[in-house]
C-alpha cells in the first residue's frame, strides 16, 4: 500500500510540484517505511506550501522527534501551542521535546503552562516531574511525580519518575525498592535503564561486598531479581 502511495504521489508531484497534500501523503508513506530524512523533506515542503495547515506541522514535529531533532520538534509544537493554547497536548509535547533536547528549564516552563491549563492531565504532570528531576529540584519534583502516579496508578513511566524523585530527595531505600519492582515489569530498553539506575543507587549506598556485586551487571541483575539486595 505504501509503495503504491509513493508511486502515485511521485506522479502527482511530477505534474503539480506545488501540491501540498501530495507532499503530506508522500511524507506519511515514507515515514511508514522508516525513511525519516526523506519524510522530513516532504513534510517541510508541505509546511512551506501551506504554513497554516496544522496537520502538516504536527507531522513535521513527529518526524523531527523520531529523528532525534528534539529542539526543532519543540519549536514546531510551540508554534502550534501559541496558535491555540487550549490544545494542551501541543504544550505537553513541547515540554517533552525540550526535556529530550537537554533544555529542562524551558521544558519545565512549558509543562507548567500545560498543568495550569489542565491540572488533571497525566502527561502534563509527568512532563513536569521529569523536567524538575533533570533540574535537580527535589522539593518540586516529588509532588509532581506523586501527582502523576496518582493520576495513573501503575503506569511504568510515572513509577520511574517517582523513584527518580525519591532518589533525588534522599529517600534511597524507597526509591531502590521501586526500581527493583519496576525492573521485573518492564522489558527491553526500559528494563536496561531502570536496572542501570538501581545499580547506580545501590553502588552509592553499599559496602565493599555490595560494590563488588554491583561491579557485574549480570550478577547484580540476578541478585536483584532474587530479592537479595537491599538499601538502607
Amino acid at each position: 500500500m505504501d509503495d503504491e502511495v509513493l508511486r502515485r504521489t511521485d506522479a502527482i508531484l511530477a505534474e503539480r510540484p506545488g501540491d501540498d497534500a501530495a507532499h503530506e501523503e508522500r511524507a506519511r508513506a515514507l515515514l511508514a517505511h522508516g525513511r525519516l530524512e526523506e519524510a522530513e523533506a516532504d513534510a517541510m515542503d508541505a509546511v512551506r506550501l501551506d504554513p497554516d495547515e496544522v496537520r502538516y506541522r504536527e507531522l513535521l514535529a513527529d518526524i523531527q522527534s523520531q529523528r532525534g531533532e528534539h529542539a526543532d520538534a519543540a519549536a514546531e509544537y510551540a508554534r502550534l501551542a501559541r496558535r491555540d493554547p487550549r490544545q494542551v497536548a501541543w504544550t505537553v509535547a513541547e515540554a517533552a521535546e525540550r526535556i529530550e533536547a537537554a533544555d529542562a528549564g524551558k521544558g519545565v516552563e512549558a509543562a507548567r503552562r500545560a498543568v495550569r491549563l489542565e491540572p488533571g492531565n497525566f502527561d502534563a504532570q509527568l512532563a513536569l516531574a521529569r523536567g524538575l528531576i533533570h533540574l535537580g529540584d527535589a522539593a518540586a519534583a516529588l509532588p509532581a511525580a506523586t501527582r502523576a502516579a496518582d493520576l495513573r496508578p501503575g503506569d511504568p513511566g510515572a513509577r520511574e519518575a517517582l523513584a527518580d524523585a525519591l532518589w533525588l530527595a534522599g529517600r534511597e531505600p524507597v526509591a531502590f525498592d521501586e526500581f527493583r519492582a519496576l525492573a521485573d515489569e518492564v522489558s527491553g530498553g526500559d528494563r536496561e535503564r531502570v536496572l542501570a539506575k538501581a545499580r547506580s543507587l545501590y553502588r552509592q549506598r553499599a559496602g565493599w561486598l555490595g560494590r563488588l556485586v554491583a561491579s557485574s551487571q549480570g550478577i547484580f541483575a540476578f541478585a536483584l531479581r532474587r530479592g537479595w539486595l537491599r538499601v538502607r
